[in-house]
């Protein structure tokens, strides 16, 4: 242990040749072992007669040159440099490359290289010594001319010299050029010797080249600890994680004991494979052999344990650390955030504090993160203050963190402060950004913010578009989507799983489900998440037989379902009105899967049940859930009475819905409709009093159409839009054209008290048929007209857009609160069931 030790930090000083005694003692001196201390050494400088005497002893100069270098007492040594060089520089070849190695420890290279070059001669140790110095220093260029010179002068090149050069390779990071030194290495024969074959097994480690490094292994004559543990860190750095514990179980048997570098490298083979029961083995060979408390082994230790997923193991072998380092701590509040104990890693981190452990930057945006997943803006507020007074506000790990913190908790605002004064950002702070305005809603500032950092040439990632293609989503912005679907196509993620799944969501979302449906076909591999997409989009088109068909290929290719592949299913089911076949997924989401109904499938299965007219059976569902009913299951309970017109059932449930959210626009207004369908004006008119006193508004109702990459918004009535003429002039051509192949509007659709030409005026002033009328007129002919609605869209439009679908020979596609409509030839995707 102790040699391996020695000889990773400076490889030379463990090195002996027995065969030399003056280069044995040499190396001797140079490693600054003493037993005297330097009081006991300056007087035996006394001592021997100088300066009394005549006489020079280079050797006890030599010996207080080497306490200085222990004591890294600089004005000590350089008062005997000064004294040996009054006299005429007596030293002798061991003393003189003491003399260099005191100002390599120093650091004072300058005088180290003036004292190489003023020496009367040189050998391989002067050389040597000095390249070490200036690879200490990252002087690499300094330290390979010497090399050359070196060798050029025809000094020996000996196993000392090829260790210190492998190294210095190393630190360069041309661990390529150690092929052409193994060369050499063979020629003179030091191939077989342990040092130099695990200084080359270091270099290949480091240029991955696996395979030389097991040839230089094999041809080492006499193995040794240090051989062995450079061979199983050479493996298991380079992820050949199996021949690592392999090489690991052979070094046992042939009776070596691992040392702290051994089994750190062990454990990191057994954390990436997942075997927690052999990297339990070996933990407790650890406990043997009283390696716990190392600092290398307990890293170890805890990223096994984390990665297997047993966090609680991991805190017992934290707790059982004695010297636990700032690090260590840190490696804890990571990955208790990572895995979302989220608590635990704030707790961890105060703990941290009370013994006084001074956080870096990661600790601090671990932290932030476990403050972000749990939305702690209080304390990520105080964390913020800290690190401001710390001055790691600007580092950019914890700017990111700070900003992803306030992006998840709302506060955009403070999260673009933090972007626009970071003076610097990476693509995980653009990322964390654009993440944050699409997960906000603001998909527009999030599409913005793309745009912008491919102006600014910063790289994207996986993670860009995918949040990109999810702000497309939520706009239904059809055109951007494809626009990103095309880049994404000219990168290393066109076959990325998370981008396709995007994408299918995208596609889905924006009205296009053949495009999703091609995407999710020529996918490489698909997750469970491509095929719940898939599922969910072809229940949001109300598509439940394509739904359906999706989920019975999913189970034929045993992808076991989840909560959200059965929300997808009985939404597909309550879309298409398919009661049967939704009772029987409801059931056998326990009996089958072991999947407990959440609120979802209740609402899912209350809107089916409620929709077809079963309204009672609802009331009794609703009556057997094991848990409180939410907000949305009772709005799903409206809606279905609003359709059946039940305005008793209804106003219960209007009042459930107003109990748990006063200010809910959607309940009043759907209430009022039931009361105006059913001619209780009096009734209309005492809700919308309540809702002027409550303060509650309704939400206008909106529809919009993209073209060219601009929206136009209508409202109900509206008049504002510049082509209102020509928008006018399409909507009377439309009523002539569909009332002549019979078109008959439904005035039950108008709650207002007003006649039936009041009433057709209304209709056709509805903001999806303004939208239509000017998609009409500035979309080319044959392409599909898209139109989105934030309200659902009435009967009497419904009707009108399939006649219209049929007189103008276009596919229209109506996107309103609940689903997707496509009209074609006169027939609607819904069947008139929604």
């Amino acid at each position: 242990m102790n040699v391996f030790r020695h000889y990773r930090a400076t490889p030379w000083t463990s090195f002996s040749i027995s065969q030399n005694p003056i280069l044995s003692s040499i190396l001797h001196g140079l490693c600054g072992f003493t037993s005297r201390s330097s009081v006991e050494l300056a007087e035996e400088f006394e001592s021997s007669g100088h300066p009394l005497s005549g006489e020079f002893d280079s050797h006890v100069y030599a010996r207080v040159l080497q306490d200085c270098a222990a004591s890294f007492d600089e004005m000590r040594g350089r008062s005997v440099h000064c004294d040996v060089l009054k006299r005429a520089g007596c030293l002798d070849l061991f003393g003189w490359n003491i003399l260099i190695n005191v100002y390599v420890k120093l650091g004072v290279l300058l005088d180290s290289r003036k004292v190489f070059d003023e020496m009367p001669e040189r050998n391989t140790i002067s050389f040597v010594t000095l390249i070490q110095g200036y690879a200490q220093s990252l002087q690499f260029v300094e330290a390979i001319e010497l090399f050359l010179k070196l060798h050029r002068e025809g000094h020996e090149l000996n196993p000392f010299v090829f260790t210190t050069v492998l190294k210095l390779l190393v630190d360069m990071e041309f661990p390529e050029l150690c092929r052409r030194f193994h060369s050499c290495i063979y020629k003179l024969g030091h191939d077989g010797n342990a040092f130099v074959g695990t200084a080359l097994i270091d270099a290949y480690s480091i240029g991955g080249r696996v395979d030389c490094a097991r040839e230089v292994f094999e041809g080492i004559h006499e193995k040794d600890l240090v051989s062995w543990t450079g061979m199983v860190a050479c493996y298991a750095k380079n992820e050949y994680f199996e021949e690592a514990l392999e090489c690991y179980s052979w070094m046992r048997k042939v009776g070596f004991k691992p040392n702290n570098y051994t089994f750190a490298s062990s454990l990191k083979a057994c954390a990436a494979l997942g075997d927690v029961n052999l990297g339990q083995s070996i933990h407790g060979c650890i406990l043997k052999t009283r390696w716990e408390a190392d600092g290398y082994v307990g890293g170890g230790l805890l990223d096994l344990y984390t990665k297997c997923g047993d966090i609680d193991d991991a805190l017992k072998v934290f707790r059982g650390m004695h010297d636990k380092n700032m690090i260590l701590w840190s490696f804890m509040i990571a990955r208790y955030a990572q895995i979302d104990c989220c608590q635990e890693a704030q707790e961890l981190f105060f703990e941290m504090r009370r013994a006084l452990v001074t956080p870096n930057q990661f600790t601090f945006a671990s932290f932030l993160q476990a403050c972000a997943t749990l939305e702690d803006v209080e304390m990520g507020e105080q964390t913020h203050c800290h690190v401001v007074k710390v001055g790691l506000d600007l580092d950019i790990f914890v700017a990111n963190a700070l900003i992803d913190v306030y992006a998840k908790c709302g506060r955009m605002v403070d999260s673009e402060k933090l972007f626009i004064e970071s003076p610097n950002r990476n693509e995980v702070t653009w990322n964390t950004m654009i993440v944050g305005y699409a997960q906000s809603g603001s998909g527009e500032e999030a599409l913005e913010l793309f745009s912008q950092m491919i102006d600014s040439q910063v790289q994207c990632t996986q993670v860009t578009y995918s949040s990109v293609l999810r702000a497309c989503a939520s706009l239904a912005a059809l055109e951007p989507g494809m626009q990103i679907h095309s880049f994404v196509s000219k990168t290393i993620y066109n076959d990325d799983i998370v981008i396709g799944n995007s994408l299918i969501d995208m596609y889905a979302k924006c009205g296009s489900v053949k495009d999703a449906r091609l995407i999710f076909d020529t996918m490489n591999e698909r997750d469970k998440v491509s095929w719940n997409t898939m599922i969910s989009g072809y229940s949001l088109h109300g598509l439940g037989a394509d739904a359906l068909e999706v989920f019975y290929k999913m189970m034929k290719m045993k992808v076991k379902p989840d909560k959200i592949t059965f929300v997808g299913v009985l939404s597909a089911c309550s879309n298409g009105g398919l009661l049967d076949q939704g009772w029987s997924y409801f059931t056998s989401m326990h009996k089958d899967y072991g999947i407990e109904p959440c609120i979802e499938h209740y609402t899912c299965m209350v809107w089916l049940l409620g929709r077809a007219g079963h309204l009672n059976d609802a009331v009794k569902l609703i009556d057997q859930i094991p848990f409180e009913a939410s907000l949305m299951l009772w709005r799903a309970l409206l809606g279905a009475c609003v359709v059946h017109k039940n305005i008793e059932l209804g106003t219960v449930a209007a009042q459930r819905v107003l109990d748990l959210d006063p200010q809910d626009d959607s309940a009043h207004v759907l209430l009022s409709n039931m009361y105006a369908a059913a001619r209780k004006w009096s009734n209309v008119v005492s809700v919308r009093k309540y809702m002027k006193r409550k303060g509650v508004k309704k939400e206008p109702g909106l529809s919009w159409i993209e073209n060219q990459n601009k929206v136009h918004y209508f409202t109900v009535g509206d008049k504002s839009h510049p082509e209102m003429r020509l928008i006018n002039g399409m909507l009377e051509w439309l009523n002539i054209k569909i009332t002549k192949a019979g078109y008959v509007a439904d005035h039950d659709v108008v709650l207002l008290d007003v006649e039936d030409d009041e009433k057709d005026r209304h209709l056709w002033s509805h903001s999806e048929r303004l939208a239509l009328a000017l998609g009409l007129i500035v979309t080319p002919p044959g392409r599909p007209v898209r139109i989105i609605k934030n309200l659902r869209i009435c009967t009497d439009c419904h009707a009108a857009i399939k006649f219209i679908s049929k007189a103008v020979q276009r596919e229209i596609v109506v996107r309103d609160m609940n689903r997707f409509h496509h009209f074609e030839d006169g027939i609607c995707s819904c069947g008139d069931y929604w």
